[in-house]
């Protein structure tokens, strides 16, 4: 197979192997798998078992290819590795309760370790303890580790998760003697991203630092001559572009670590980062990438010698057996979720001319995806739901981006496919609520505020525009407010305290309650108390999701990827018969967020 991106990277002088025969380890790593099972980019394209520059990258049968031919090379030296949140991303992980598919597929495909992530926590602990119940019934999982977490004895709650501790299923470190070389590996989940995991609880976790030099600890006394930290923690650049973050903190105050596999913050090294003499690496997010760590045991110490790599596209040769059964799966995908729908997986829903995307590590307010999510949002609800005047999406729910040429129901579901409600449809709910003008100011404050330090906080906004002040004291940057009606009216908000009226608000689930639960998270100083259309001031959040149909029994929930799915159909086609086309406004769409001098 043909190889690009190969860089040698030596932490020592070039090695004369000659001198004295050496033991090899390769080592083959991912992180931030994210269910990407077909690829991505977009999936209309992706055809695995053909060789014809398809240009869909990812897909679990390509990697089993390269882990396939990788071991081929070096027999008996090889060990797959991930960083973490292997599942959450796509609609395979819809069915992931029901069936625990994806672990047994990833041990099918070559996996020997995988690490715990914050999205596994998605469902709640005790459903990802039943997801590998499950797994384990349909054959043989990788080891799965846990390092930090923490769970409450007293809260019935954790229990089978604490199960799966006892038995064995999960561990906080592992050791694996692959050709005579003694690895030990344990597992992490950061700071950052435990604050990412709302649905652990009562699972906690420990600080990584304490909890990397017990585990480093424990590993020493079972005679390891290597020592891998899976850490689902991250490193990122800061403003003046030098690389920090959780991992990097981990490998200057925590003697013992031999290599570090970073997950959680989706970044891509083309090299590794040392820091304090060592590795870190880390292969961006959805399959794009394998990395292949080449490691040397030779006169007592073990050298990096060489770092690869991989690109996950159509040069990989995709085994039959681990495609056929991820077909099949996307066949129980249509019977059990989307037929009720009117939708199939492949179902093609709209045209995609350019590139619509969000980076979240680069600079928020350039997304054109945010806005385009934002107005779907608010188009769908005020002609399909009960209406609302202004829609809100938060940056970090927007996972993919939409590539060029013709999107499927699959490629759509991924732009969104974080959350459940209380149906069968994946996703997170819409909610509404109604608020103050003055309240309505309270919140743009405070994701100003908070999306400064943390660019998943960044809002997008759907007819609602707020020039603000960057310069402005704390939770006093708002100048003013507008808000366009249906019919292009526009109205400035009163923000004064004593102003009876309501606006309605409409938010994903998630973000809705954490609209309700601003007053505690900024310590009393902003006050936000979320009302029904009369003023009364609602305390369940639950009772704000929308219901989309009040004919029928039960509520009948609208989801963020339904309402995307919805607006692109309403496109109009670039031909009569032709799919729907993305509208050139969105490759540079007006910013509801507008920056004014202070003077102004």
């Amino acid at each position: 197979m043909k190889r690009i991106f190969t860089l040698l990277f030596f932490l020592t002088a070039v090695i004369a192997l000659n001198a004295q025969e050496g033991k090899r380890l390769t080592i083959l790593h991912t992180n931030d798998f994210h269910s990407h099972l077909q690829g991505f980019g977009p999936e209309s394209a992706y055809t695995p078992g053909v060789a014809d520059n398809d240009p869909t990258i990812g897909g679990m049968a390509r990697i089993a290819g390269i882990i396939d031919e990788v071991r081929r090379q070096n027999p008996g030296s090889t060990l797959v590795v991930d960083a973490g949140d292997c599942i959450m991303g796509t609609l395979f992980q819809a069915l992931e309760p029901e069936t625990g598919f994806q672990h047994a597929l990833m041990k099918k495909a070559g996996y020997d370790v995988v690490a715990m992530g914050n999205h596994d926590f998605d469902f709640g602990p005790e459903a990802f303890a039943g997801i590998l119940r499950k797994a384990t019934r349909r054959g043989e999982i990788p080891l799965m580790l846990m390092g930090n977490a923490v769970t409450d004895r007293n809260d019935p709650a954790d229990d089978a998760f604490e199960a799966l501790i006892v038995d064995g299923l999960v561990k906080p470190f592992a050791v694996k003697e692959v050709n005579g070389i003694r690895t030990g590996i344990f597992s992490l989940i950061g700071k950052d991203a435990s604050e990412s995991a709302p649905y652990a609880h009562p699972v906690t976790f420990e600080k990584i630092i304490p909890a990397a030099k017990k585990l480093v600890r424990s590993l020493k006394k079972e005679g390891c001559d290597l020592i891998i930290c899976l850490s689902h923690s991250g490193i990122r650049k800061d403003k003046k572009g030098n690389w920090s973050g959780e991992d990097v903190k981990l490998a200057t105050k925590v003697k013992g670590i031999d290599l570090i596999i970073s997950g959680h913050t989706h970044t891509l090294l083309m090299e590794p980062l040392v820091v304090n003499g060592v590795p870190i690496m880390a292969v961006g997010d959805n399959g794009r990438f394998v990395g292949r760590i080449d490691l040397m045991a030779l006169n007592g110490s073990i050298k990096l010698e060489k770092y690869e790599i991989i690109p996950v596209d159509d040069r990989a040769t995709a085994p039959d057996e681990i495609q056929s059964e991820i077909v099949l799966q996307q066949q129980k995908i249509n019977e059990t979720i989307l037929n009720s729908l009117g939708m199939t997986y492949t179902m093609p829903v709209a045209v995609a001319p350019y590139t619509v995307s969000y980076d979240e590590y680069g600079k928020a307010a350039d997304s054109n995806l945010g806005a385009l999510v934002a107005d779907a949002i608010y188009d769908y609800v005020n002609h399909e739901g009960p209406g609302t005047d202004i829609a809100i999406v938060a940056a970090g729910v927007l996972r993919d981006p939409i590539q060029p040429g013709v999107q499927s129901v699959a490629d759509i579901f991924r732009v969104m496919p974080l959350g459940s409600g209380n149906d069968n449809v994946p996703g997170y709910s819409l909610s509404k609520m109604w608020i103050t003008g003055k309240e309505l100011k309270n919140i743009t404050e405070i994701l100003l505020f908070t999306s400064a330090t943390a660019s998943s906080n960044y809002p997008y906004y759907s007819h609602l525009r707020i020039e603000y002040d960057p310069e402005g004291g704390l939770f006093n940057k708002v100048r003013k407010i507008e808000i366009t009606d249906k019919e292009g009216n526009v109205q400035e908000v009163n923000t004064d305290k004593n102003d009876p009226k309501l606006y309605s608000i409409v938010a994903n689930s998630y973000m809705a309650d954490n609209l309700g639960l601003v007053k505690k998270k900024t310590f009393g100083l902003i006050k936000v108390e979320p009302k029904d259309s009369n003023g009364n001031i609602v305390a369940g959040m639950d009772d704000f999701i929308m219901d989309f149909n009040d004919v029928q029994p039960g509520i009948q929930e609208g989801k963020e990827w339904i309402a995307l799915l919805k607006y692109l159909q309403r496109f109009k086609p670039a031909e009569e018969g032709g799919l729907p086309v993305i509208p050139d406004y969105y490759l540079n769409p007006e910013n509801s967020l507008v920056p004014v001098s202070r003077a102004k």
